[in-house]
């Protein structure tokens, strides 16, 4: 990281981000193309679990190459200033490495969805169709290497 003073070594910050940031954008590649894309995802224990379709643009180049880079971030905020340079940001972010699997069976599949549920703001008993089950997918990211970034005044 080039700005050191800017750099999160702080587990327990890192791990708020991963924990409580909305939205995670995994990085794929795709014949040698770049492609993002935002998903749904909850973290648990160095995994982070996605909720998917079993078919698309993802699926298809995931079952070519399994290698994940992801990015998420967290209480963000623009900082206006007199001047139009004068600008600055508040934020704190992650971006990581990992690999992705499919979730094979269907306690994995509702181990994850249950823990994305929950991290949305599912408060009732959670019991799935097994129609709706068969027609989704649960990636798991094994989390590899994560670094966090922050600016503004945290204290």
């Amino acid at each position: 990281m080039r700005r050191h003073d800017k750099q999160i070594t702080d587990p327990e910050i890192i791990n708020q981000i991963l924990q409580h940031s909305v939205l995670c954008r995994l990085g794929l590649v795709d014949n040698g193309e770049a492609y993002i894309v935002p998903v749904n995802y909850a973290y648990a224990d160095g995994i982070i679990y996605i909720h998917s379709a079993h078919a698309g643009r993802k699926m298809d180049i995931i079952r070519q190459n399994n290698r994940i880079s992801f990015e998420m971030e967290l209480h963000h905020e623009i900082i206006k200033g007199p001047v139009a340079c004068g600008w600055t940001e508040k934020y704190r972010s992650v971006m990581g490495r990992g690999t992705i699997t499919i979730a094979g069976d269907d306690t994995s599949k509702k181990h994850g969805l249950d823990l994305i549920m929950r991290k949305y703001g599912a408060d009732m008993e959670l019991v799935y169709d097994e129609k709706i089950l068969s027609r989704m997918t649960i990636l798991k990211l094994e989390v590899e290497s994560v670094t966090g970034k922050q600016s503004g005044d945290w204290e």
